[in-house]
């Protein structure tokens, strides 16, 4: 349930989406790297990245995107965010930090980044980012939302088949199966 419009917030039961601030950035960072850690994966492996997380307001909030934080009695257990897709090239070279702008025209954004504490997993969390995510690029304008997991992370591609999304293509980086995925939103 949409309880305000800008800054947005949500309530899914107990989780309460809210727009990220610079506070919470250490804590945003560690839950990146916990979430990936899950998986065996790292910042620098030549598939992930995280040079982003240094750039929250530039890269998602000042830029026709945003950032979530999900919390449960004040802590955050999930997250996830929004980037305009011209922002940074798709496959091999994203892992290498780039950083291409393009045409300010709004088609295409990317849901990025999310995640959920190990330790609060299965409870919906997930869904309620990916939907409020979507609610959010909807009222930008986007047309289309990307994204990409791994073959690793098969609970995330579940959750994305679940809302809708498809399988575009799959590209080897670093030796693990990318997976790149879409959504058309109208």
């Amino acid at each position: 349930m949409r309880l305000r419009g800008d800054p947005p917030v949500w309530s899914f039961g107990e989780l309460r989406l809210r727009r990220y601030r610079a506070r919470d950035h250490a804590t945003v960072l560690a839950l990146h790297r916990e979430g990936l850690a899950q998986v065996g994966l790292r910042p620098g492996d030549g598939v992930y990245y995280d040079h982003d997380f240094f750039r929250m307001e530039d890269i998602y909030l000042r830029n026709d995107g945003e950032f979530l934080v999900g919390e449960v009695d004040g802590l955050i257990v999930a997250m996830g965010g929004l980037r305009r897709a011209d922002l940074v090239p798709g496959g091999r070279a994203r892992a290498f930090g780039g950083y291409a702008p393009g045409d300010p025209v709004l088609d295409a954004v990317e849901m990025v980044r999310l995640r959920v504490r190990p330790s609060a997993q299965r409870r919906g969390y997930g869904a309620a980012v990916v939907s409020a995510l979507e609610e959010r690029a909807a009222e930008y304008g986007y047309r289309v939302l990307r994204g990409d997991t791994t073959e690793l992370q098969a609970p995330a591609l579940a959750l994305y088949r679940k809302f809708g999304w498809r399988e575009t293509r799959r590209e080897v980086i670093g030796g693990i199966v990318n997976i790149y995925i879409e959504k058309r939103l109208r």
